[in-house]
């Protein structure tokens, strides 16, 4: 969410390296270490939210490319790679898929580099997000990714880092004012439950980086405004177009902990 690409600083912590470390990876350092054990520590469960934010994204790309022609993602605020990223997922069914990734994490922008040595159908955008037409009209992502045709714009837990007075409305509404009918929007959400849990772990992230911006579901649906949200609406993650055996919503009989509860998705279509 910097506004510049620059070094890797290990005594500062980063958005992306947490997230990295809760999903248990390597890719971080002390620093993001105690900010991710606070959630561990005090606040048990939360780690839930990370995982089922990552397998709701991997249902929805696989989902995007088996029911839909489009071969052509942006994913903005992509973070560290992890198990199945959207090209890999994306790739996986359709290899001719095509993935541009936005970050301007340092260290994002190392393995970023690393990757476009192994796949020719990716590219790394070193712009902040909240310049949606710098991400659009950058040379990678016009060298990958045709406007004139749809588009998957992907916001897998990146808009609740976008603080209210920064507009994350009028991010989604440019990129849905500049992709053509048919394009498709995956966003994944922090869930506000008006409950403890979500006081605290907002109060962590604030305290944190200044940003961090629980919202309702009327709130997350609000952001995908003037698009068609697709069954099954705004819902918890897990319960997002679950895999059969997936605990309750898969037809189990797991209820959702609290925390499952705190990370909203949903796809949406343009007309």
């Amino acid at each position: 969410m910097t506004g510049e690409c620059s070094s890797i600083d290990s005594t500062e912590p980063s958005i992306a390296r947490v997230y990295d470390y809760l999903l248990g990876g390597k890719d971080n350092y002390a620093v993001d270490r105690k900010i991710g054990d606070v959630f561990k520590r005090d606040l048990p469960g939360s780690v839930a939210i990370a995982f089922a934010n990552r397998a709701a994204l991997t249902r929805a790309v696989r989902e995007i490319v088996t029911t839909t022609g489009i071969r052509q993602f942006i994913d903005l605020g992509s973070g560290l790679p992890t198990a199945d990223n959207v090209h890999q997922v994306a790739q996986r069914h359709a290899p001719e898929s095509r993935v541009v990734y936005v970050d301007t994490d340092p260290q994002v922008l190392v393995h970023g580099r690393a990757l476009l040595e192994e796949n020719d159908r990716t590219r790394v955008v070193p712009v902040d997000v909240r310049d949606p037409e710098g991400v659009r009209t950058h040379p990678d992502t016009r060298a990958l990714i045709d406007f004139d045709r749809p588009v998957a714009v992907v916001f897998s837990a990146i808009l609740h880092h976008v603080n209210d007075d920064e507009g994350p409305g009028d991010i989604v509404r440019h990129w849905r004012d500049h992709v053509p009918s048919g394009s498709h929007f995956f966003v994944s959400h922090f869930r506000s439950g008006n409950n403890p849990e979500t006081a605290e772990a907002e109060k962590v992230l604030q305290g944190t980086f200044g940003r961090g911006r629980w919202r309702t579901d009327e709130e997350i649906e609000s952001l995908l405004d003037g698009l068609e949200i697709l069954d099954p609406g705004i819902v918890p993650a897990s319960a997002w177009r679950p895999d059969a055996g997936d605990g309750q919503w898969g037809g189990g009989e797991r209820e959702l902990t609290v925390w499952e509860r705190l990370i909203a998705a949903g796809l949406a279509r343009k007309p």
